[in-house]
């Protein structure tokens, strides 16, 4: 059932704070003459180089035996993003990944554990959350990381000690950052930290400037200084690894932030949703065109870095979008966490 905007940000501020196809090869004889050891050899080059070509453009992740068809409802999404350079969209939901490859949906077939603080990477994906009852990883998960998709996960820090809700990875340099939601045994309760060497290593950083409730942080892809926050307040950003933070709105909720290279774009709510794409050298600015959200704004928010044009979201109310053509028109691929 749908619910208002108001009524969903401030459910998910509480849960924040609460815890190709293939294709046949066909021979054909024909009548030439016997071909020359020259001619013979130049032959199976190039059929090897065809075939090669063939299998790559026919090779699809979802094509993975980790991966099967799913039809349903996805619920509970904490993230989602284009993981591993695949131009296929991860959403990390309560009960394993689900993917969409631009056509069909699937699921993970293992390793379906509760994901939280999702962040997709070059070369795979971090998350936090809760296991799965299939899983052995202890509860909570603290940060692990994935570089096949999550059928194997690697501890990073805090196994066994923290569930990460709050959490930002540059898609190309891994720098985490992260707020920590309690004591642990490396972190105090509602401070931000910064890992530059994948969680060897962490830093307090007093990420001055970071007022309200906070419901999602990012980190730039290549630049360690860039850093963004949403919440209540509105869109955060930070030049200095988090030591400062700035406020980008004025008057309105902070609902989704997602770097480019060359941009923030950020999802933001005052009484209309709205989608802004800030340039990262003039800041200015430029409004995305949305589909009609009722009551309802953009939650998590992606660019497929293969394709600038092919964006993707999740709203509050569970409502998934694609576009393929830059915004200028949107296609529904979920209502309310049902798949169409």
């Amino acid at each position: 059932m749908k619910k208002s905007l108001t009524i969903a940000l401030l459910g998910l501020i509480l849960a924040l704070t609460a815890c190709g196809q293939e294709e046949d090869t066909l021979e054909q004889e024909t009548a030439e003459k016997p071909k020359t050891e020259e001619n013979q050899q130049e032959t199976e080059e190039n059929n090897a180089e065809k075939n090669a070509q063939s299998e790559k453009e026919t090779t699809s992740i979802v094509k993975n035996e980790f991966f099967e068809p799913f039809k349903g409802t996805i619920e509970h999404v904490h993230g989602l993003g284009y993981v591993g350079n695949q131009g296929v969209a991860f959403f990390a939901s309560h009960d394993g990944l689900k993917l969409f490859d631009g056509n069909e949906w699937y699921k993970t077939k293992k390793e379906n554990n509760d994901y939280m603080g999702f962040n997709a990477t070059a070369n795979g994906f971090y998350s936090s959350g809760h296991p799965g009852a299939d899983s052995s990883l202890p509860n909570p998960i603290g940060i692990q990381k994935s570089y096949d998709f999550g059928k194997s996960l690697e501890s990073i820090a805090l196994e066994g000690e923290v569930d990460f809700h709050l959490m930002g990875v540059g898609y190309d340099n891994n720098v985490i950052f992260v707020k920590s939601p309690h004591k642990s045994s490396i972190m105090e309760e509602n401070k931000f930290y910064i890992s530059e060497d994948e969680g060897s290593s962490w830093r307090e950083v007093p990420a001055k400037g970071l007022n309200g409730e906070i419901i999602s942080l990012a980190v730039h892809p290549n630049d360690e200084n860039l850093m963004a926050a949403a919440g209540k307040e509105g869109i955060f950003l930070s030049s200095n690894k988090g030591e400062e933070f700035r406020l980008l709105t004025n008057g309105a909720h902070g609902t989704s932030i997602f770097f480019t290279k060359g941009s923030l774009i950020y999802g933001a709510y005052n009484e209309e949703p709205m989608l802004i794409k800030r340039s990262l050298t003039d800041q200015s600015e430029k409004e995305i065109k949305l589909p009609e959200l009722n009551q309802d704004a953009v939650l998590y928010f992606a660019v497929n870095p293969q394709n600038e044009k092919e964006m993707i979201f999740i709203s509050f109310n569970g409502d998934i979008y694609l576009t393929v053509d830059g915004a200028t028109s949107w296609q529904l691929i979920a209502d309310d966490g049902n798949l169409k």
